[in-house]
C-alpha cells in the first residue's frame, strides 16, 4: 500500500484530498505546515510527496529544496500557477511532476500513479557506470564527475544525462528524452527539454557554446558524443 505525504496549508482540499486518496487504497499522513513535515519525513518514510507551493513560514520550492537534500521520494507539486517558469523551476528543484489548481482529483490520481510506476521502474536504478571523454556516471550511486571533479545535477538532470549516455552517438528526439524520464504519458510535453539541455550543457560543457558532449542534430534531436 503505497504511502502519501500530502503538506499543503488549505484544510479542507487537505481532508477532501486524504479521503479520496485513502478510499483509493493509499496510506495518508497529511499535514499543513512544512516545518512539521519535514520534521516527519524520514519516520514516515513516504513513497510519494504532494506538496503544496504557496504556503506560510517555509514555501513549496524551500520544502523542496529540504527535501532534496536528504531524499530522493518522488515528489509532485500542486500549485495554483500553471506558466512554464513556475514548471522549469520545479522540475529544476528535483520535482517529479507538477498539477497545477484547480485539478480533479481523478487527474491528480493517474498522475500519482504515473509517478510511483516511473519510481518503481526507474532506468537510473540500474547498477552500472557510463563514460564518455571525462565524464563519468556512476548511475548506482547517482554521482557525476568530470575530470575528477563533482558535478552536482538534479534528479531530472541526471535522469536526461543517463538516457543520452546509454545511447552513446544515437540521436534521440526530444519526445523519446521525454519518454524515457518522465514515462510515456508526458510523450507530447516535449517543450521544456532545450532548456533542461542547457542547463545541462552550463554544468558539464568546458564551453557550454561549443558542447563537446550534448549535440544537438537541427530538428531532430540531441546525441551524446562518446568521443568527446
Amino acid at each position: 500500500m503505497p504511502r502519501i505525504m500530502i503538506i499543503d496549508d488549505d484544510r479542507s482540499l487537505l481532508e477532501l484530498l486524504s479521503d479520496y486518496l485513502g478510499r483509493l487504497g493509499h496510506e495518508v499522513v497529511a499535514l499543513a505546515d512544512g516545518p512539521q513535515a519535514l520534521g516527519a519525513l524520514s519516520e514516515t518514510a513516504p513513497d510519494l510527496v504532494l506538496l503544496d507551493v504557496t504556503m506560510p513560514r517555509l514555501d513549496g520550492w524551500q520544502v523542496l529544496a529540504r527535501i532534496r537534500g536528504s531524499s530522493q521520494v518522488p515528489v509532485i507539486m500542486l500549485t495554483a500557477r500553471g506558466d512554464e517558469p513556475d514548471v522549469l523551476r520545479g522540475f529544476a528543484g528535483g520535482a517529479d511532476d507538477y498539477v497545477a489548481k484547480p485539478f480533479s482529483f481523478a487527474q491528480l490520481a493517474a498522475r500519482i500513479k504515473a509517478v510511483l510506476d516511473r519510481a518503481s521502474h526507474d532506468p537510473t536504478e540500474r547498477a552500472g557506470i557510463l563514460r564518455g571523454g571525462d565524464l563519468v556516471v556512476d548511475v548506482d550511486r547517482h554521482r557525476v564527475t568530470r575530470s575528477g571533479d563533482s558535478v552536482e545535477l538534479t534528479p531530472t538532470e541526471f535522469r536526461i544525462l543517463v538516457t543520452l549516455m546509454e545511447r552513446p552517438g544515437k540521436v534521440l528526439s526530444a519526445r523519446q528524452i521525454v519518454s524515457a524520464v518522465w514515462g510515456g504519458e508526458y510523450a507530447d510535453e516535449t517543450g521544456y527539454i532545450r532548456r533542461y539541455v542547457w542547463h545541462l550543457r552550463r554544468k558539464l560543457e568546458p564551453d557550454p557554446q561549443h558542447p563537446r558532449y550534448i549535440v544537438n542534430e537541427r530538428s531532430v534531436g540531441y546525441c551524446f558524443r562518446a568521443e568527446a
